[in-house]
C-alpha cells in the first residue's frame, strides 16, 4: 500500500482583538511555546512562533489532512484560554476574528524563519498594517479592506 508524503509550509498571522498591545515581554515566550505545543499536539510541525505585543506569526509544516482553518481555530481558542487562565491580562483576552495564511516552498524556510525570528527589528521599520498589506499584495490575494483586521494607526 502506497503512502502519502507531503509537506506544506504555511505562515499564519493573527492579531489581538482591538489590536491592543496585550502580549507582554515577561510572558510572551511562554505563550509562543504554548502555541507551538498546540501545533505539535495536532500532529503538525511547529517551525517557529513569534510576534509582537499585538499579533502573532506561526510558521507551520502542515500535513494535508489538517485544515488550516481548524488548526488556527484551535490555536486561537486554546491560547486565549491559556492567557485567561493564567490571568496575564485584566479582563478577558481574545484574538480578532480572521487570520492570514501564506504558503511557501521548501527553499524559503530559512528566509521565513529569520523574518519571523526578527519581528522586533522588522517592526521598527514597518507597521503591522504595512506588513500585512505587503503580504496580501505579494501573494496576490484579493481582499476587501472592511474584512481585514481592526487597524490602529501607528
Amino acid at each position: 500500500m502506497a503512502g502519502t508524503f507531503s509537506q506544506i509550509y504555511i505562515q499564519v498571522v493573527f492579531a489581538v482583538k482591538g489590536r491592543e498591545n496585550l502580549i507582554r515581554e515577561h510572558w510572551k515566550d511562554e505563550l509562543h511555546k504554548y502555541i507551538s505545543g498546540i501545533i505539535k499536539g495536532k500532529v503538525q510541525k511547529s517551525i517557529i512562533v513569534n510576534g509582537m505585543p499585538d499579533h502573532i506569526h506561526a510558521f507551520i509544516g502542515l500535513r494535508p489532512a489538517m485544515a488550516i482553518s481548524d488548526l488556527v481555530r484551535d490555536i486561537k481558542n486554546n491560547s486565549s484560554n491559556f492567557i485567561n487562565d493564567k490571568k496575564y491580562v485584566q479582563g478577558k483576552f481574545s484574538w480578532q476574528e480572521g487570520y492570514g495564511a501564506f504558503s511557501y516552498s521548501h527553499s524559503h524556510i530559512d528566509r521565513v524563519y529569520n523574518y519571523i525570528l526578527n519581528q522586533e527589528a522588522h517592526h521598527k521599520k514597518k507597521s503591522f498594517k504595512e506588513e500585512y498589506f505587503d503580504l496580501l499584495k505579494k501573494f496576490e490575494i484579493d481582499y476587501n479592506e472592511k474584512y481585514l483586521f481592526e487597524w490602529i494607526e501607528e
